[in-house]
């Protein structure tokens, strides 16, 4: 998206940056920012088919592991590779790249639901709890001219990393449930993580809100 300043504080940012240069000034002429998109989503389905598999065997787990990386890849890349190539397509590339995104978290958290380990409902929560602060980001990115890549310090990488060591603790923890809740010790993580989403919302919908009724007096 043109005209907008990308904002990105997130603890892995400066060290994450300098890999995906790296990585672009060696791939090959023949790959390109879309079909890093579509690898993005790749490991989207492949994050899917290893926690739907796990209800089998624990062992597809590593499937959705090795799919999360197959997701940075390629999501992580398409862009980076566009802006070091200066072939960017700001509005193309905007609205392509999110709207893969939002399909590959519905999948990956679909995904998450169907595993032994946490509940369906329990993922839709985290799932809308997400998309709600992806909106207000879009929002934002059009009312102030500000894209938020990150909240407190957090962004998409550090979200797959949190899911990375959250899949490895499922091989030593059983999905039993909590005190006759209902959930297990991952519903109530995932919930905490849905809970704090949808309070970074309110907040920074609240802030922006005020910001801008300052403006328009």
């Amino acid at each position: 998206m043109s005209g907008v300043n990308r904002i990105q504080g997130n603890l892995l940012a400066t060290a994450e940056r300098r890999l995906l240069n790296w990585l672009c000034a060696r791939l090959p002429a023949w790959v390109s920012p879309d079909g890093l998109t579509l690898t993005g989503f790749c490991g989207a389905l492949t994050i899917f088919a290893g926690y739907a598999l796990s209800l089998y065997r624990i062992e597809w787990l590593w499937l959705a592991i090795a799919g999360f990386f197959i997701n940075w890849f390629g999501d992580s890349l398409d862009g980076s590779l566009a802006r070091y190539r200066k072939i960017e397509r700001p509005n193309y590339g905007y609205f392509i790249d999110h709207s893969m995104d939002a399909l590959s978290n519905l999948v990956i958290v679909t995904g998450l639901g169907l595993t032994a380990f946490i509940r369906m409902d329990v993922a839709m929560f985290a799932l809308g709890s997400y998309l709600l602060l992806s909106i207000h980001t879009f929002l934002a990115a059009r009312v102030t001219g500000e894209f938020r890549l990150s909240y407190l310090a957090a962004g998409p990488t550090e979200l797959r990393l949190i899911l990375i060591a959250m899949s490895l603790a499922m091989f030593s923890t059983p999905p039993t449930t909590i005190m006759g809740t209902g959930l297990s010790p991952f519903d109530l993580f995932i919930m905490t993580i849905g809970a704090g989403m949808m309070l970074l919302f309110v907040i920074q919908t609240a802030v922006t809100g005020r910001k801008l009724h300052a403006l328009s007096k």
